[in-house]
This record gives C-alpha cells, sequence and structure tokens, in this order.
C-alpha cells in the first residue's frame, strides 16, 4: 500500500477547479426506467472520461454539486445517481424485484448510458457499493476512488474495532454530530444547517436500505485489482484512518491520501484538498 503525498501543483489545481465548480450550474436531474426503478441522474456531457460518483447513505446526487462542476472542467463527464428510494429515483415493484442492489442499479445504468470504461468514486456507503460493483465487474473500470468509509465489512477484525471506537449514546447523537467535523461546525454553521436540511429531505419515506450485491468481505476485495485511491480523515468519527487501513491492508496496490481537519463528510469540508486528491490519481489512470 502506497502513500501518496500532495504536490503544490495539485493543491494549485484544486484550488482553481473548486473555484470553477462555485460558478458552474447544476445538471439537471433526469430519470431513466431500468428494472425495478427510475432511476434519478445527473450527467455533465461531454466526450470525456466518464466519472461516476455515488453518494452517502445521507445525501444524493445534489451532494455532489462541487464535483459535479469541478470534475467537469477538468474534462471528465462526471455522472452522479441518486440511489433508489433517496432523492428522484422510484422503486417500481411493477418491473423488478425490490429493493435490489445498488450495484446492480449501477450497472443497468451504465449499461443503458453504453458508458466506456470508467472511473468510480464512492463517499462512506457509496463506498460499499463501489467495492461491490468493482468486485463484480472490473472489467468496466479504469479505477476506484473509496473516501471515508468503512467498507462495510462483516470480518470479526472489524466488527471489534467498530466496538472498540464506539462512543456510548454515540447513534442518538444529530447526524451532524456524527458526521461533520468540529472546525467545519464552528465555521460555517448556516452550511452546517443547510446540510442537515438537505439530509432530512433525502431519504423518501419508507424507503428500504438496498443491500449489497453480495456481502464485503476481506476475500472479495483482495480479487480488486484495479488502481485504488483510498481517502481518509483525520477527524471522522465513523471511518477512522485506522479502520480503513483494516480493510485496505487486502489491497496492496491501494494509494492512500489523508486529509487533516476534516470529518466524514470531507468532500464538503475540504474540498480543495479533495479535489486535488481526486484529480491527480485520475490524471495517472
Amino acid at each position: 500500500m502506497r502513500n501518496a503525498f500532495f504536490r503544490r501543483d495539485l493543491f494549485a489545481l484544486g484550488l482553481a477547479v473548486s473555484g470553477v465548480a462555485q460558478a458552474q450550474t447544476m445538471p439537471e436531474l433526469r430519470q431513466v426506467a431500468l428494472p425495478g426503478l427510475r432511476l434519478a441522474y445527473r450527467d455533465t456531457g461531454g466526450d470525456g472520461v466518464p466519472l461516476v460518483l455515488l453518494h452517502a447513505n445521507t445525501g444524493t446526487s445534489q451532494s455532489w454539486a462541487p464535483e459535479l462542476a469541478a470534475f467537469a472542467a477538468a474534462g471528465y463527464r462526471v455522472i452522479a445517481t441518486d440511489r433508489r428510494g433517496w432523492g428522484g429515483s422510484l422503486a417500481d415493484p411493477a418491473t423488478g424485484p425490490q429493493p435490489g442492489s445498488v450495484a446492480e442499479d449501477l450497472a443497468a445504468l451504465v449499461d443503458h448510458l453504453r458508458l466506456p470504461r470508467f472511473h468510480l468514486l464512492g463517499v462512506a456507503g457509496g463506498g460499499f457499493v463501489s467495492l461491490d460493483y468493482a468486485a463484480w465487474r472490473p472489467e468496466t473500470l479504469r479505477s476506484l476512488v473509496i473516501t471515508a468509509s468503512t467498507g462495510s465489512f462483516s470480518e470479526p477484525e472489524m466488527q471489534q474495532l467498530t466496538r472498540n471506537i464506539a462512543i456510548p449514546g454515540f447513534a442518538s447523537l444529530p447526524e451532524t454530530f456524527r458526521e461533520i467535523g468540529p472546525s467545519f461546525r464552528a465555521l460555517y454553521p448556516d452550511r452546517v444547517a443547510a446540510w442537515a436540511h438537505a439530509q432530512e429531505a433525502a431519504r423518501q419515506p419508507g424507503a428500504p436500505a438496498q443491500p449489497l450485491r453480495t456481502p464485503n468481505t476481506f476475500a472479495k476485495i483482495a480479487t480488486i485489482r484495479l488502481p485504488l485511491l483510498a481517502i481518509t480523515a483525520s477527524a471522522d468519527l465513523l471511518a477512522p484512518p485506522a479502520l480503513m487501513a483494516a480493510w485496505l491492508r487486502h489491497v496492496p496496490q491501494a494509494e492512500v491520501v489523508a486529509i487533516a481537519d476534516a470529518g466524514h463528510t470531507v468532500p464538503m469540508e475540504q474540498p480543495a484538498l479533495f479535489h486535488a486528491a481526486v484529480l491527480g490519481f485520475l490524471e495517472r489512470h
């Protein structure tokens, strides 16, 4: 497992494209009929190499507004989806079994759009799915980026680590405390409030969680030979760097970028560093 360090030019690149992101318009939300659902997604279009973004268990494709603009400005065709039962993606029991899996929904969209090999980026719960998809359909991918994610492993080692970091009463705290780092909460209370409001509306009432297509295990991810970047966040209480390191040992080609002073919502909290890390990795692959 290799450590990747920021270079000054990549940091400047992250600042530049983050500035562009703030000035560009969000792609419209589209819907397509797929087996079991009408899937909502955003697509910047163009003829660049595709980059697909998978949101966390909190959030929707709207969460990726800065990344859609920043990565498109860097030349990529950027696609972000709403998972089934979140945002604008509506379950349709008449056309397929429920609740399905996010990986299979993604595969159906990829086939519908006839995407060539693409980069896949997942944050938190989107990282679970990215590993699930990559182990199943590696031939469709160029690379994999996993950010702030436990990986949703069932191994006893991972379960013990989760117990070790457990804080009594943590699950009952507001999501803003569990997900967002203290520095960001202190500096940007209005953005924290906006994030909380967006999360409250993200998941449709009664929408079931989709299981992984197959359980994530160490043996399963060891079959992934793709270039892989893992981004950790120093103030992440849900997927701290030590927990991510436990599963990353089973993907020896992984590169790791550690971002300081960020919680579980690292793309929102440190966008310039996040964009620089992702773009630097994609340029090499």
